[in-house]
């Protein structure tokens, strides 16, 4: 079995109070659940940062790969120094959660939450249920609701014979246990 390792890290001063206002802050504008959200957005951020100042001196090739690879998440990069000046907010800004507001599919991002959890948002005609979902730019144009099923479709007249099978009820035994009397 594969070992689950911590996709984050908690701060090294718990009891910082300017950080807490700016967690609280981010909190509630992106209507996360907790503030381990923002600490896996910013260990994601710290391991794109490392990456790139990795390939500082490497070719130029490896340099364009990996602007490409954060291009196609919708991090707008074009050199190095964009990538080591990428916020928490350029990678919150790209869940899941947050498109669905900005395309105004839910009017605020923990209706949105409850839409995406509750399997109501299609992704390229798949249900996504995860908020924390990062969207591709070339699949952000392709997220809609699903559709509702029409009451008339559920309802549809039986026909007549299949009704009449129903009606009929099935001889009792005369040995039923709920008759008897002790």
């Amino acid at each position: 079995m594969k070992r689950k390792h911590k996709k984050y890290s908690k701060p090294k001063r718990p009891f910082d109070k300017s950080r807490i206002n700016e967690e609280a802050i981010l909190k509630k504008e992106y209507g996360l659940k907790n503030k381990r959200e923002i600490w896996k957005a910013d260990s994601q951020i710290k391991s794109i940062r490392e990456k790139a100042k990795r390939l500082i001196g490497s070719s130029e090739e490896e340099q364009k790969a990996l602007f490409q690879r954060l291009r196609k998440k919708g991090l707008k990069v074009n050199s190095i120094a964009d990538v080591l000046s990428l916020d928490k907010k350029d990678y919150l800004n790209r869940r899941l959660q947050t498109i669905v507001v900005r395309k105004k599919l839910a009017t605020t991002s923990k209706s949105a939450r409850q839409l995406i959890v509750h399997k109501k948002i299609l992704v390229n005609g798949k249900i996504v249920d995860s908020p924390s979902y990062i969207v591709p730019i070339d699949i952000e144009d392709k997220i809609s609701l699903k559709e509702k099923k029409k009451k008339t479709e559920l309802n549809k007249k039986i026909p007549e014979q299949e009704n009449k099978e129903e009606l009929k009820e099935e001889p009792k035994e005369k040995n039923d246990w709920r008759k008897r009397r002790f």
